[in-house]
C-alpha cells in the first residue's frame, strides 16, 4: 500500500470504457488518484505488488471473472478489494468466500455510498486517511456509541471504529432512524433492498445477532435492540 502518497490509488478494472471513464472522474473529484485497467492482464501488468491502495473490480469482465482477480490479489498481497456486481450475480458467493471481496456495490449504485464504501474499506486497512470531521446533524448517539451517517461509521465511547458490513451498517441505521417503534420483519427485508434480494427471512435473525454482539453489553440480553415476539424488532437509544 502507497502509504507515501497523499492521495490513495484505487486501481478501476473494468471493461467498459464509459464505465472506467466515469468511475475514474468520481475517484479524482473524491480526493483519490485512480488507474484504469480494461482486463486482469493489464492489472497485472501494474507490477508485482500492485502500486495501488485499492483495487475496485467488475465482477463480470469480458471472458473472465472479477473474482478470479480478487482471488489472485488476496493470495499474494495486503490490497483491498471492492467488487462491483449486477442484479442477479452470486453475491453470497463473493462475501462468502475468505479469498474474496471486502465489498461490493450492486449496479446501478449511488456514487456517493461508493466512495462512502471505499473510504471505509481504506480505514479498516491501516490507510493514513484523516477522519472526516462530524457535525451533530450527522451523527445518532445511542448509548455510549454514536452512529456517523456521513462516513458510515459505527464509533464507541472513545471515537474508535466498530467494523460493520454493509447490511449491517444499512440495519443499524434504519433502527437509529426509527427509534421505539416496532419494526416488522418485511419491513426491513424491504429496506435493504437488493442486498438482500438472494436471501430468506432468517438472514435478518443472523445480522439481528451480529449487531447484538457489536453494540451491546450483554448480546442475549439486549437493551438497544430487542425483539418483540410475532412482531418484529424495536430499537432503544437510550441505554435505560
Amino acid at each position: 500500500m502507497q502509504t507515501g502518497k497523499a492521495e490513495p490509488l484505487i486501481a478501476i478494472v473494468d471493461d467498459d470504457a464509459d464505465v472506467r471513464d466515469t468511475l475514474s472522474a468520481l475517484m479524482r473529484d473524491s480526493g483519490f488518484d485512480a488507474v484504469c485497467c480494461p482486463d486482469i492482464p493489464a492489472f497485472l501488468a501494474l507490477g508485482d505488488p500492485p502500486p495501488v491502495d485499492l483495487a475496485l473490480i467488475d465482477l463480470r469482465l469480458r471472458g473472465e471473472s472479477g473474482l478470479t482477480l480478487a482471488i489472485h490479489i488476496r493470495e499474494r498481497y495486503e490490497i483491498p478489494i471492492v467488487m462491483l456486481t449486477g442484479v442477479g450475480d452470486e453475491i453470497d458467493k463473493i462475501i462468502g468466500l475468505e479469498t474474496g471481496a471486502d465489498d461490493y456495490m450492486i449496479k446501478p449504485f449511488n456514487p456517493r455510498e461508493l466512495v462512502a464504501r471505499i473510504r471505509a474499506v481504506l480505514r479498516r486497512y491501516g490507510h493514513g486517511t484523516a477522519k472526516p470531521s462530524v457535525s451533530p446533524e450527522q451523527e445518532i448517539p445511542f448509548g455510549p456509541m454514536r452512529l456517523d451517517v456521513q462516513s458510515r461509521r459505527l464509533l464507541d465511547s472513545l471515537g474508535e471504529e466498530i467494523p460493520l458490513t454493509n447490511a449491517e451498517y444499512r440495519l443499524l441505521e434504519y433502527f437509529a432512524r426509527n427509534p421505539n417503534r416496532i419494526i416488522p420483519r418485511p419491513e426491513l427485508l424491504e429496506e435493504l433492498g437488493s442486498d438482500m434480494q438472494r436471501y430468506v427471512d432468517r438472514t435478518i435473525d443472523v445480522l439481528i445477532l451480529r449487531l447484538r454482539r457489536k453494540i451491546e453489553t450483554v448480546p442475549s440480553k439486549p437493551v438497544h435492540l430487542q425483539t418483540r415476539r410475532a412482531q418484529g424488532y424495536i430499537f432503544h437509544l437510550a441505554s435505560g
